[in-house]
């Protein structure tokens, strides 16, 4: 699998729950955090959920 490294660059402040605990479930914690994942559907999902919030770089 690949990886992928997700930074959020905009806060869960003021969004609906269900995206912050997407937020949460990414390992995000504040602004500007990144985190390397696999790159498994299921993390993919959860980027899409929040992708106004994230911003995804593929890794090699």
């Amino acid at each position: 699998m690949s990886k992928i490294r997700i930074t959020q660059v905009k806060s869960g402040i003021d969004r609906m729950e269900r995206q912050k605990r997407t937020l949460k479930a990414l390992g995000l914690r504040k602004m500007l955090y990144s985190v390397e994942v696999e790159a498994t559907p299921q993390i993919l999902g959860m980027v899409q959920a929040v992708h106004h919030l994230v911003k995804v770089e593929q890794l090699n």
